[in-house]
């Protein structure tokens, strides 16, 4: 730990975008719990056009996040572009505050919410500028840094802006808090983070939008994309079934679960640090086999909890896998395109989108077949089945160049 925080925090870029993560994260901390309630209850959307909401503001989100990316590698910088979709968050969340309606929420939440959902790439992006110019071995270690950010933000938030709104008859106030936090975003880039010098080559080594989208869905990069997606959605699934099998055969009520994602929230801040030397000293592939192991596991036993001690004593087990597959994923990927990082940081955006999809996939067919723990082991042999198939693939050599460029 003591090593760890000098390299972080010794340059400015890394430092400011830290703390621009922290914020950022604030931002879906504060909404992310209450969004259904609050478009559902409040608003007056019905749970099939929030459904269908949410799965388009994720397309949209990938969507843009690719071009951002792109469009950041074309120009050779990346804060005039943050700042302007911090912009897209203040008026989205703001609208939707200010302005409560059905129109509101699903403008803001299907075209302004989405675009400001792209600062996490673009500043993992800005990062890997940086790191770039490190040693190898140190990219893993920042990235997780600059990750464990959105976990500290899940920990302190959700409790906060709940204590907060416990007497409210309305929970809109949380969207109040996001855009806020989106303006103090676009002050904290404006004028704290620094301007990264342009690459020479930028203008002469870009890629057309087209060709950065025929990039994403090329065979080396679509097919590892979906092998991780199957080991990231067993996260997605879980989020689906903890309270659902918390309250129910578990025999726990709602604090429960309240309480155990504030634990595995904390285990993960420290088990990012303790996953960034595995990668270190023994590569992703070694973390991510180990860190998907062992989430696959929890799985299978949360599958089996039949009293609220149970999930207590498996939150361990949960914090220790889920922070190997939520910031080894990330280098992981922006290796994929290690030559652009914008686009190759737009990839963190597609596997969120594939591996919810997947999640949803599998909570469909086990909940219609089966029940709420035989979903729990679907999504584990989906996720060693993930696991298996990035084998296969790494095992293969890879291109000397990711340019598939068709300008």
């Amino acid at each position: 730990m003591r090593r760890f925080i000098p390299d972080v925090f010794s340059n400015p870029t890394i430092r400011v975008s830290m703390v621009a993560i922290l914020i950022f994260g604030f931002a879906g901390a504060s909404t992310g719990p209450y969004a259904s309630i609050i478009g559902i209850k409040e608003i007056g959307l019905s749970n099939v056009l929030y459904s269908t909401l949410i799965f388009c503001a994720a397309a949209v989100n990938v969507t843009v996040s690719i071009l951002l990316g792109n469009l950041a590698d074309r120009v050779g910088g990346y804060r005039r572009i943050m700042m302007t979709v911090c912009l897209f968050g203040i008026a989205g969340y703001g609208s939707i505050y200010f302005l409560p309606s059905i129109a509101t929420f699903v403008i803001g939440m299907l075209l302004l919410v989405p675009v400001f959902n792209t600062l996490n790439a673009l500043l993992f992006a800005n990062v890997r500028v940086v790191t770039n110019t490190m040693p190898r071995h140190e990219v893993s270690r920042v990235n997780t840094g600059v990750r464990s950010m959105i976990s500290l933000a899940w920990v302190l938030v959700p409790g906060l802006t709940g204590l907060v709104l416990t007497h409210s008859q309305s929970r809109l106030a949380a969207y109040l808090f996001a855009a806020l936090a989106c303006l103090s975003c676009l002050v904290l880039i404006s004028v704290y983070l620094p301007n990264q010098p342009k690459t020479e080559d930028a203008a002469a080594n870009h890629l057309s939008h087209l060709a950065a989208l025929t990039t994403v869905a090329s065979p080396f990069v679509a097919m590892r994309i979906a092998a991780l997606a199957f080991v990231t959605a067993m996260l997605h699934l879980n989020d689906a079934l903890l309270s659902l099998i918390a309250t129910g055969q578990a025999q726990g009520a709602m604090t429960d679960v309240g309480i155990v994602i504030g634990i595995v929230a904390l285990i993960e801040i420290v088990f990012m640090m303790i996953w960034a030397q595995v990668v270190r000293r023994k590569g992703p592939m070694v973390g991510l086999m180990a860190g998907g192991s062992i989430y696959a596991t929890y799985l299978c036993l949360l599958s089996f909890a039949h009293q609220p001690w149970h999930l207590y004593a498996l939150s361990l087990i949960s914090g220790i896998g889920a922070a190997a597959l939520i910031s080894i994923p990330i280098t992981y990927l922006q290796d994929l395109l290690a030559d652009r990082p914008g686009l190759g940081s737009a990839l963190i955006s597609v596997n969120i989108f594939v591996s919810a999809a997947l999640s949803a996939l599998m909570f469909a067919v086990g909940t219609s077949l089966a029940g709420y723990a035989s979903t729990a082991l679907i999504g584990a042999v989906g996720g060693v089945s993930g696991l298996t198939a990035l084998i296969c693939l790494e095992r293969r050599p890879r291109p000397l160049t990711t340019d598939w460029r068709a300008d």
